[in-house]
């Protein structure tokens, strides 16, 4: 077993690879390197979620303002579309991860996400250039669903093969808080920048703000990346010629990987989308579309919630080193089908309430952390290294990218056809129930996997 300081971390201490093969990562420079991947990730989410945050403005900016509903469900469906590409960002930018390096993949996937939304920042509106504009949008959304497609697995990836083994759960658990925070300041920017040019301005000009602010950021981010190594795992089996010349080819054309890419999708990661957009975005849809609650008083609500909920995506990470990854994302899962009804009731009873309606979506929230905070430490067990930035992105862009990213737009649709509020959740708590049946059964626990001992396999 190799000898290790208090400040040093072996990656895999227990496994019984050779130890002159493995990589000893301090404990400064695992800290930074979860610095700069979270960092990077939450700016892209930042970036992401600004559109869905200012839906209901972007809606009479770039679709016609003779039926507002109509116009809303465009843009939802234009939000949508960022979503839907993500598989195929994850086909793209997992393949130039796993053939060129994740460092390299997560850096491109920036520079795009950042350019992509700071267009947005100038594109005409729906006035001016008719319906150029809703094109434009949605061919930009393309663009950032691709970027993002390539961006949460490289940095996942990128965390986990730095991390020890036994603390897996742990140090990826900072990347699962990266899409929480993202929303979380998109709408604290969002809040800012209304209540400093005022309520007029910011419906006619202000909201572009946010996203041109993303040019800084992702220069700011970019910068700290670029200074990182690449991943010590996978600059192993490079050297070693182990990893894989048509990572596609291996993760879609090999049966068995196909089967546990599957089983990821429906027995973890599609329960997992549903449940974090119901608790957060389509929370903040219910209270500012359906309770009629005024846009600041919401976005404090939802705001105040991400906070409080924050620390448990690190809590939840933490207890699945120690009680393993499938009991918490099920039970997780199992929470929201059975809580959501009661909640969203809830909600309309208490509408005039911010604080009764911060309580309840905080309870929202913890239902996330649960199916969120160990996610990425299963994914990254469940495949192998040469094929891991392909394979990993694929179920979980699919289970965020479509369960999840249609959630909104589905549950508003159902919700107008049927007349009934509550009508909109049946979606998402059929496919968590879903998610808890075949995670149940098939789901395997992987918390023990050693990922140093893939350099012991023979190329």
């Amino acid at each position: 077993m190799a000898q290790t300081s208090p400040q040093t971390f072996a990656v895999t201490p227990t496994s019984q690879a050779p130890a002159a093969e493995r990589e000893v990562v301090s404990s400064s420079t695992l800290w930074k390197v979860i610095f700069a991947s979270a960092g990077g990730t939450m700016i892209e989410w930042y970036d992401f979620y600004i559109f869905g945050s200012l839906a209901a403005i972007i809606s009479t900016h770039f679709f016609p303002k003779d039926n507002p509903t109509a116009s809303f469900l465009l843009t939802l469906g234009t939000f949508a579309t960022g979503f839907v590409v993500r598989p195929f960002g994850a086909l793209v930018f997992g393949r130039i991860g796993d053939i060129v390096g994740r460092k390299y993949a997560f850096l491109v996937t920036l520079l795009l996400m950042g350019g992509a939304t700071a267009l947005i920042g100038f594109l005409p509106t729906y006035e001016k250039i008719g319906l150029l504009a809703p094109i434009a949008l949605v061919l930009i959304r393309l663009v950032q669903g691709l970027a993002l497609g390539g961006e949460y697995g490289g940095a996942a990836v990128y965390v986990a093969e730095h991390s020890p083994d036994e603390k897996r759960g742990f140090y990826t658990s900072f990347i699962q808080i990266t899409a929480t925070l993202g929303l979380f300041v998109s709408l604290a920017v969002i809040l800012g920048t209304r209540l400093l040019v005022g309520e007029e301005a910011f419906k006619d000009w202000g909201w572009r703000i946010p996203f041109l602010l993303s040019v800084l950021l992702v220069g700011v981010s970019f910068y700290v990346r670029a200074r990182l190594k690449e991943s010590p795992i996978f600059s192993k089996l490079k050297a070693a010629g182990k990893t894989s010349t048509a990572p596609i080819k291996d993760s879609l054309g090999n049966k068995r990987n196909w089967k546990v890419i599957l089983i990821a999708l429906f027995g973890a990661t599609a329960g997992q989308g549903v449940v974090w957009y119901t608790g957060q975005f389509y929370a903040l849809y219910f209270l500012q579309n359906t309770l009629k609650v005024p846009f600041i008083t919401a976005t404090i609500v939802i705001a105040t919630a991400l906070a409080l909920g924050m620390p448990f995506f690190v809590f939840f990470g933490a207890l699945s080193d120690r009680i393993g990854r499938k009991k918490i994302m099920l039970a997780g899962n199992l929470c929201g089908a059975i809580g959501f009804f009661p909640v969203f009731w809830a909600m309309k009873q208490n509408a005039d309430n911010p604080v009764v309606l911060t309580a309840l979506v905080f309870v929202l929230v913890l239902f996330v952390t649960m199916v969120y905070g160990p996610i990425a430490a299963y994914l990254v067990e469940a495949f192998p290294a040469k094929v891991r930035y392909t394979s990993l992105s694929i179920p979980y862009h699919v289970g965020n990218g479509v369960f999840g990213g249609l959630l909104p737009l589905i549950a508003s649709s159902v919700t107008v056809a049927t007349g009934n509020i509550y009508a909109g959740l049946l979606y998402p708590i059929a496919v968590a129930l879903i998610t808890v049946v075949v995670g149940g059964i098939f789901l395997k626990e992987r918390s023990d996997v050693r990922l140093w001992d893939e350099l012991d396999r023979p190329a």
